[in-house]
């Protein structure tokens, strides 16, 4: 799979679409649709499944409040993390070191699956993609670890085994590998 059909599947969602929108219209600096949203977008049309700066806890609460209020109409769970702020909360809620990020791609370098480390964002007329790993897991449908400082096995655990009663057709590549 190539950048092209990835994102021709992962827009396919209108939900996907609506948020890459909003988060273009909020002019937030570098701000990215990321993870599962895209790579299970993808797993649910190749399966033929039906498709679904300022670092201060104060700024983060507000673009939340704006996106659920401006994206609550489309009756999904929105997740909006400003990514300079993981490393504030990150040690103490899951026991493991997470240093501060650069940039927003930084974080998706450190997701817990190398499957969901893509993110999309709009640029110019088009759209932007990052994808440290390419397509090929999400093409292949295969969960995959990546053992990033901040990797839990644990994690990496419970959420395969919760993918896979979702798309029982995944591989899963277990952390022990």
């Amino acid at each position: 799979m190539d950048e092209a059909r990835f994102l021709a599947l992962a827009l396919k969602n209108p939900v996907n679409v609506a948020i890459i929108e909003e988060l273009h219209h909020l002019a937030l600096p570098d701000a990215w649709l990321v993870a599962g949203c895209l790579a299970q977008t993808v797993w649910n049309v190749l399966t033929k499944r039906a498709i679904d700066p300022d670092t201060s806890w104060e700024a983060e609460d507000a673009v939340i409040r704006k996106l659920h209020a401006r994206l609550g109409h489309l009756g999904a769970k929105v997740e909006i993390r400003n990514q300079a702020r993981v490393h504030l909360w990150y040690p103490d809620k899951h026991g493991l070191p997470y240093p501060p990020l650069t940039c927003s791609t930084d974080g998706i370098d450190r997701f817990l699956t190398r499957n969901t480390q893509v993110g999309v964002r709009r640029a110019g007329n088009g759209y932007e993609v990052y994808a440290l790993h390419g397509f090929e897991d999400i093409a292949r449908l295969i969960a995959r670890p990546n053992r990033a400082p901040n990797f839990s096995a644990a994690a990496y655990a419970a959420k395969a085994e919760r993918w896979k009663t979702l798309w029982p057709e995944i591989s899963v590549i277990a952390a022990s590998e």
